[in-house]
């Protein structure tokens, strides 16, 4: 898969039908140094999770955190890069505390407030048909944005497949509701 490719096209799509199941990952106490030789340096078969798909759910961790209700579908390889570069000058820090440094690209917002919930369904059916692997990682971000606007700091590949389909059926629940809403009322697993 080519970043360049995902990109231009994070609003429309979602979730995929296969995951990545390494576990559970706690980013506020994953140091720096093991986050680049782990995640972002390990051979697939290792790390036993996706490499862009970490830096998806840690973006999307982010914007939630900031408490922004926008998606940056320009800015993944940017926001990849800087915390590539934070963790890099200061390897002992935790993730989280790297994060505080980057501030990703701000051009070409999509605002959550005003995507319809039956809208991003549509597209979810379309793209996870098409493009199952580009779909993933944006479940990835919504999902990372979901586990930062309620202010957890776990990523647990193994629900995020619950999570898209719980999203799903909030979308064709409440059709006239934004995917911002619909977010929101996703319940999460408790360890978040």
């Amino acid at each position: 898969m080519k970043l360049s490719r995902v990109l231009p096209t994070l609003w429309v799509c979602t979730l995929a039908p296969c995951w990545c199941h390494a576990g559970q990952l706690n980013f506020a106490s994953l140091s720096c140094a093991k986050y680049e030789s782990q995640i972002m340096n390990a051979a697939p078969a290792t790390s036993g999770e996706d490499a862009v798909n970490v830096v998806m759910w840690l973006f999307g961790w982010s914007v939630g955190k900031s408490g922004a209700h926008v998606m940056y579908g320009d800015a993944l390889q940017q926001f990849g890069n800087a915390l590539d570069d934070a963790c890099k000058r200061d390897p002992t820090s935790s993730v989280f505390d790297a994060l505080s440094s980057v501030k990703p690209n701000s051009s070409n917002p999509m605002d959550l407030r005003t995507l319809s919930c039956v809208t991003f369904e549509a597209r979810h059916v379309e793209m996870s048909r098409t493009d199952p692997e580009s779909a993933t990682t944006i479940m990835m971000w919504l999902y990372g944005y979901s586990i930062g606007r309620r202010g957890g700091n776990v990523l647990d590949s193994t629900e995020v497949g619950p999570f898209g389909t719980a999203l799903a059926a909030r979308c064709d629940q409440h059709t006239d509701e934004s995917l911002l809403d619909a977010l929101a009322a996703v319940t999460l697993p408790k360890h978040h």
